[in-house]
């Protein structure tokens, strides 16, 4: 499992009701489900640790290893 927090970056309160996605690179290409932030700024996704970008409303805010959480600022 892979969670994804989101915080906005002027003031580093959680982000509620984002959508986010990953993409992950490389033999296990493709890209994740999208899921919406709780009141926590937290997004969980089902897939297996690996190379990838996370997406925060379409936009690219992450580009490296995804595993455990990603904590990411818009």
């Amino acid at each position: 499992m892979i969670s994804v927090k989101v915080c906005y970056q002027d003031s580093g309160k959680p982000a509620k009701g984002v959508r986010a996605c990953l993409g992950f690179s490389g033999l296990f290409s493709g890209m994740s489900s999208e899921e919406y932030t709780d009141s926590n700024g937290e997004a969980h996704f089902d897939n297996d640790p690996g190379s990838g970008k996370v997406y925060v409303n379409g936009k690219d805010v992450h580009n490296g290893h995804l595993s455990g959480k990603v904590v990411v600022y818009i």
